[in-house]
Formats: C-alpha cells, sequence, structure tokens
C-alpha cells in the first residue's frame, strides 16, 4: 500500500471507530446488523471525505513549502548593481520549522512541518541596452516532514525530490548605468529603480494521481519594481510585484477516488518587501528585513473558497559576510510576524557564494 492510500486509511480508521459501536450495548445484535447495513454508504462516502481532507491538508502543506521563495521571498539588495560580466554560484542550506494554520479550512490540528532546501543558484550581469541588468536561475531539492491530527486521527507524511525552479531577469532602469569593473570602483549609488520579471516553469516532481506532490503543474509570473536608497552606509530597499499562476490541469485526478479531472485556480498574490541595511564595507554588511503578500485563494472545478485566503507577514535578519576575495556566506534568520492562513515557520538559511568576472581564476 502506497504512502498515500496508507496516509488516507489512518484518517478513515479514526473516523470508521467513531461511527461504527454497537446499538444497544450489544443486547440488540439484529439492529446493530441494520444500523451498520444503513451507514455502509455513508462510511464509504466519508472515506472519501476522510482521504480528500488529509490529502487536502497535505497538498496545502506541501503547496506553502514548494512556494518558498516566491510571495515569502525576503531578499535584501536585490537590485544593487555589480560590474558587467559579474558570475556569481550561490549554494543555499535553508530549515523551516513551525505549525500550519489552515484557519478552520480542514478539521485538522496540531499542524507540523519541518522542511530542508538545498538550492543551487547561479547569476550573471550583463549590458542591457546601457543599463545593467541581471540573469539569475535557481534549482531547489527538499526533504521534508509532516505531522498532524486528522478528525482525531494522526497523520504523517514525508517527501522528497525537486521543488519548482525559478528564473528571474532584472534590469535597473535609473541610477544603475552598466559599468565595467574598473568604472565600478569609482561609482557610488544614491536612488536606483528597477523592474524584474521572475518565471516559474512547469518543473518539480508532481504525479496527478497523487495529492502529495512536490510541483504544482503549473507556471507561475511575478513582475515587480525595486526601489533602492543610499544614505551614507545605509540602505533602504523596497520591491512591490504579484504572482499571477496559471490553471492546474489534472489536480488529484484519475485515481480511485476521483476518476475524473480536477482543475485547481489561484487569484494573484500581491506582495511588499522592505530591508534597511547597514554596510560596514563592501560585502560585509547586516539587513532588517519584512513582507506583507495577500491574495491567493484558490477554486476547485470552478468552486471558489474564501477561506484559502491569505494576508500573512515576515520579519527576519540577514547578515553577509566576506571570507575572500571570491567567497562570502550569508546568514539569515526570519519568522512569521502575522500568518492568517498557511506557514507559519521559522527559518535559518546559510549560504556560500563564489564571485568572479568572466571566467573563473
Amino acid at each position: 500500500m502506497g504512502r498515500v492510500s496508507r496516509f488516507g486509511l489512518n484518517c478513515v480508521l479514526g473516523m470508521r471507530d467513531a461511527m461504527l459501536r454497537p446499538v444497544g450495548g450489544g443486547r440488540n445484535c439484529q439492529f446493530s446488523q441494520m444500523s451498520l447495513s444503513s451507514h455502509v454508504f455513508i462510511l464509504a462516502k466519508m472515506r472519501f471525505l476522510a482521504v480528500s481532507l488529509c490529502g487536502t491538508a497535505i497538498f496545502m502543506i506541501w503547496g506553502l513549502f514548494a512556494s518558498i521563495g516566491r510571495a515569502q521571498d525576503l531578499a535584501p539588495r536585490a537590485y544593487v548593481i555589480t560590474p558587467i560580466h559579474s558570475n556569481a554560484v550561490t549554494l543555499t542550506y535553508s530549515f523551516f520549522d513551525g505549525g500550519i494554520t489552515f484557519d478552520g479550512t480542514v478539521p485538522i490540528t496540531g499542524a507540523t512541518a519541518t522542511f530542508n532546501l538545498s538550492v543551487f543558484s547561479y547569476s550573471h550581469s550583463l549590458n542591457f541596452f546601457g543599463r545593467t541588468a541581471n540573469f539569475l536561475v535557481s534549482l531547489p531539492y527538499g526533504v521534508g516532514n509532516f505531522r498532524g491530527q486528522v478528525v482525531g486521527a494522526e497523520a504523517l507524511a514525508y517527501r522528497s525530490g525537486l521543488l519548482l525552479a525559478n528564473l528571474r531577469f532584472s534590469v535597473n532602469l535609473k541610477g544603475g548605468p552598466a559599468v565595467n569593473a574598473e568604472e565600478f570602483s569609482n561609482w557610488r549609488q544614491r536612488t536606483i529603480l528597477g523592474v524584474s520579471l521572475k518565471l516559474v516553469p512547469l518543473t518539480g516532481q508532481y504525479d496527478p494521481t497523487k495529492l502529495v506532490n512536490l510541483g504544482t503543474n503549473r507556471w507561475a509570473l511575478k513582475p515587480e519594481l525595486g526601489y533602492s536608497r543610499r544614505w551614507g552606509n545605509w540602505l533602504l530597499d523596497g520591491y512591490g510585484g504579484a504572482w499571477f499562476y496559471a490553471t492546474n490541469p489534472e489536480f488529484f485526478s484519475h485515481n480511485q477516488f476521483s476518476p475524473g479531472t480536477n482543475t485547481q485556480w489561484q487569484s494573484p498574490i500581491g506582495s511588499f518587501e522592505g530591508h534597511l541595511s547597514y554596510g560596514f564595507k563592501l560585502r560585509l554588511w547586516i539587513s532588517l528585513d519584512a513582507n506583507y503578500w495577500f491574495g491567493g485563494s484558490t477554486s476547485l472545478n470552478g468552486v471558489q473558497n474564501s477561506a484559502t485566503l491569505q494576508r500573512n507577514s515576515r520579519v527576519g535578519l540577514t547578515a553577509s559576510i566576506p571570507l575572500s576575495r571570491h567567497q562570502s556566506i550569508k546568514l539569515s534568520y526570519n519568522d512569521g510576524a502575522y500568518i492568517r492562513y498557511g506557514g507559519n515557520y521559522q527559518n535559518v538559511s546559510v549560504a556560500w557564494q563564489y564571485s568572479w568576472l568572466g571566467t573563473p581564476n
């Protein structure tokens, strides 16, 4: 029996035990058998309901972690320029631990999750019609566990594999001219205004017959406007954007519980992000981070669930420490400040970066 089936069965047993009790204290066996027969159809429907609730809960949770680094972004200095032909490889490890807030949408209590995320990223800066531009690609791999009480029965799940890849292209429209390494050493930032476009292609492990997936079987796109202003050693960053999602044409479909095809759709999510950082010297800085995102209610087969509307915020700290001419590390911590619906987790991240101009030395 597969993981999803065992998971659904565990949920069903709790409901079954609560429903199929002897009638009349065991003295009226015939009536008890009639009562049992009359409940066969109800039990079957409840079994489907229980599996759906359990799986839906897990889908929500893994959807939350699959979207880590999307609406929940906390990325200081994202629009600060680098010399053209700059390259950087970054290896990031993140640990997430916390609870899940469903706001009464499903009968789940004590929901917790832990998630280990490893990300490989590569970035390259270039000259885009005289302005500094940057291209970034990120490939994540995750391992995680979920635990909770669903209708009084304990539910467990484990998954590991590739998550959603991210592609980002940004360009500075004001205050960020394309400069080489020599020109960059004499350049001083004041006000930068930029735009970016982030794309999440159809990636990540996904099986439409299962509810528990690391991918989402859809495309996502985020246009964003970025602002950065420097006053001496202080730097203020502010970003505003919105995520737009394609429809998942095969959500939990073609299986024994749902032999047909289900479609899932999610409304856009607006996001705001702000950072106040202080630089001690080149590549040595510390930042106070905060964000807020809203929207994202989901619908299944055209029926919208307004209870899944998100209005959440996170706060955190980030520090960058140079190790050598080419290497640096970045440490960050963030936690949920206000979570109406979704993952209320703590996150600790460590990133190692190697950067170079042109070809590696």
